[in-house]
């Protein structure tokens, strides 16, 4: 288990410059960030143990990440 955060100009380092630009302009893929950072600091947050959590639930949180991660890259790849 990884305890390093995924932020999103990690995950897609080639794009920065794009993932900036659609936030700014694309209020669907700006929620769609914003959803990702929640999720993804909640994910953090259950692997360090500072909010424990369940292993059920600490996977339903990575899934989600995971399927906004998809969501984004998609727009990342259509744009």
């Amino acid at each position: 288990m990884s305890h390093t955060p995924h932020e999103l100009h990690e995950e897609f380092p080639d794009h920065t410059a794009r993932l900036r630009e659609l936030r700014a302009t694309d209020p669907h893929f700006a929620k769609l960030c914003d959803s990702y950072h929640e999720v993804n600091r909640a994910v953090h947050r259950a692997e360090t143990d500072v909010e424990p959590t369940t292993d059920e639930h600490a996977t339903e949180l990575r899934k989600t990440r995971m399927k906004l991660k998809d969501e984004i890259w998609a727009s990342l790849s259509a744009a």
